[in-house]
């Protein structure tokens, strides 16, 4: 089994040295060891999306995320699907909140404003891609928001929501997420390159 030590590397750098060893030795299992929980999830949600099965092992303060990787989902994974003709018209809008108010010289406005616009993006319908937490914003994604049922709520209709597990581990607001995928930087530019349009606010 592959090892990567990936303790004490700040995200994405734990993502991005396992997606190295995958492209440079294609391993059929794999284990990384990691020593903060958004790492963690980063990592074993990286393997999951390139067909390993997971597992989760805690030793002390180390996370051991074990990924196996069979022949059928090697097989499987290989092989992208091919997009609908309506897949590829629709455009795909990504939204970057980088703040939980929306201006600068009132804060009580600025709030307001923000709940405004998050309950109003479904106003884009499915031309809303993508919806990326970072900094100030991923406080919009944590318990007691003004718009977490919001946000679940777009969740359940499909809207992926990517939140930032830097930044949610600046605030100590990593147990506190209710909503959303825990996420890192690659993940985020990835979206950009992918996204039709970015939209920054």
């Amino acid at each position: 089994m592959k090892e990567i030590d990936a303790r004490g590397l700040a995200c994405p750098a734990p993502v991005l040295q396992t997606r190295a060893v995958l492209q440079d030795e294609s391993p059929d299992r794999i284990r990384v060891v990691l020593d903060n929980p958004a790492s963690q999830q980063n990592v074993q949600r990286f393997l999951e999306s390139r067909g390993f099965r997971t597992l989760l092992e805690t030793r002390g303060a180390d996370y051991r995320v074990i990924g196996t990787l069979s022949d059928d989902e090697a097989s499987t994974t290989s092989k992208p699907a091919a997009k609908s003709k309506m897949e590829t018209e629709i455009k795909k809008i990504m939204v970057m909140c980088a703040t939980d108010r929306i201006g600068f010289g009132d804060d009580d406005l600025g709030l307001k404003l923000m709940i405004n616009f998050v309950r109003t993006l479904k106003e884009m319908g499915t031309e809303l891609w993508r919806l990326v937490l970072v900094n100030n914003g991923v406080k919009l994604a944590i318990e007691g928001s003004e718009v977490l049922e919001d946000l679940q709520a777009y969740e359940k209709d499909g809207l992926k929501i990517l939140v930032c597990g830097t930044c949610l581990d600046h605030f100590s607001l990593l147990e506190q997420k209710r909503v959303g995928e825990t996420t890192n930087m690659l993940d985020i530019v990835t979206a950009m390159q992918v996204a039709d349009k970015v939209v920054s606010i």
